[in-house]
């Protein structure tokens, strides 16, 4: 049960699907789910599983956070759904391989030939009603923290570097400055991302490459939209 070998392809494919409906392993926010899912891996999944990619620059966003996140850990194969397609499937039911037949009926011996011209007309209909389906952009809300080194750090100037970081997949949204303590301010400030192409990584890269200004680089919120 479980994802299985996350280290194998069957493993990173199941993993892949099973993220590409969640943010997290578990609920709503990181947990011990995702730290020991994510210690399952030795390295970042390649582009061909999108959404496991995406989880995990994010969990590895967190850095040395990762293994104190809350919640009781569990064993790896604890985690996900598996496989439950020979659940789903009848046992005597050899005719049920086509997910889109099973939607207009079974198709039996002793259906007569207008029957059969209907069935197969409502096929044809749902597979082009299907193939016209524009694609589903995957995309998160995002909410970062950006530290300065100082008191004396420009402030504006440091928003005017955050937000000169342009790429395609990135907007940039509502800001503000948030005390902190000792006359200190730190930039929150929250974008939307489309996960394919701007994750965690690539905008802590950039936005610390402003280093007269910023000293770190915080994900405070990760939300799919």
């Amino acid at each position: 049960m479980g994802f299985g070998d996350l280290k194998t392809d069957a493993g990173l494919k199941a993993l892949n699907e099973y993220m590409s409906t969640r943010s997290y392993v578990e609920g709503y926010e990181p947990s011990q789910a995702d730290s020991v899912v994510f210690g399952g891996l030795t390295t970042s999944p390649s582009a061909n599983y999108c959404h496991a990619k995406r989880w995990f620059e994010h969990i590895k966003s967190f850095k040395t956070q990762v293994a104190k996140f809350p919640g009781v850990k569990k064993s790896l194969d604890s985690y996900g759904t598996g496989t439950t397609a020979t659940k789903s499937k009848p046992a005597d039911d050899s005719d049920n391989d086509d997910d889109d037949i099973d939607l207009f009926g079974s198709d039996d011996d002793e259906e007569d030939e207008e029957r059969k011209k209907e069935h197969q007309k409502r096929i044809e209909e749902y597979n082009l009603k299907k193939s016209k389906k524009p694609a589903i952009i995957a995309k998160s809300n995002l909410i970062l923290d950006v530290k300065p080194w100082d008191d004396e750090t420009d402030m504006s100037k440091l928003e005017e570097c955050v937000r000169s970081v342009s790429c395609d997949g990135l907007l940039w949204g509502a800001s503000k400055f948030v005390p902190v303590g000792y006359g200190i301010k730190k930039l929150q400030i929250t974008c939307v991302v489309e996960d394919d192409k701007v994750g965690t990584d690539y905008l802590d890269e950039e936005i610390t490459k402003f280093e007269d200004y910023v000293q770190s680089v915080d994900v405070v919120a990760f939300n799919k939209i």
